[in-house]
């Protein structure tokens, strides 16, 4: 499924207009966006909690020459599936 599969599906469910689900997918996807970039993690009962966490620095290979080269620390988007989530799928 991508995002205009997913549109789709909300527009059908809430008889709302492509357009009007378009906008409150694209509304739910900058709030979470937000909330994790200003450090904030996102729980949805249910379904689970999304976070920022930290990458910690490291030393990688280049794989085309096999040169080692330093990969800096960053923050990278994290998503832990909620129990409700995880029953459906058994």
């Amino acid at each position: 499924m991508n995002k205009s599969d997913l549109i789709e599906a909300v527009a059908e469910t809430t008889d709302m207009s492509k357009i009007a689900a378009g906008r409150a997918v694209d509304a739910l996807i900058d709030a979470i966006a937000k909330a994790l970039k200003a450090g904030d993690t996102v729980a949805i009962a249910g379904f689970g909690s999304f976070s920022a966490k930290l990458r910690e620095a490291r030393v990688g290979r280049n794989p085309k020459t096999g040169e080692a080269i330093n990969i800096a620390a960053s923050r990278v988007p994290a998503f832990k599936s909620g129990k409700g989530l995880k029953d459906l799928l058994k």
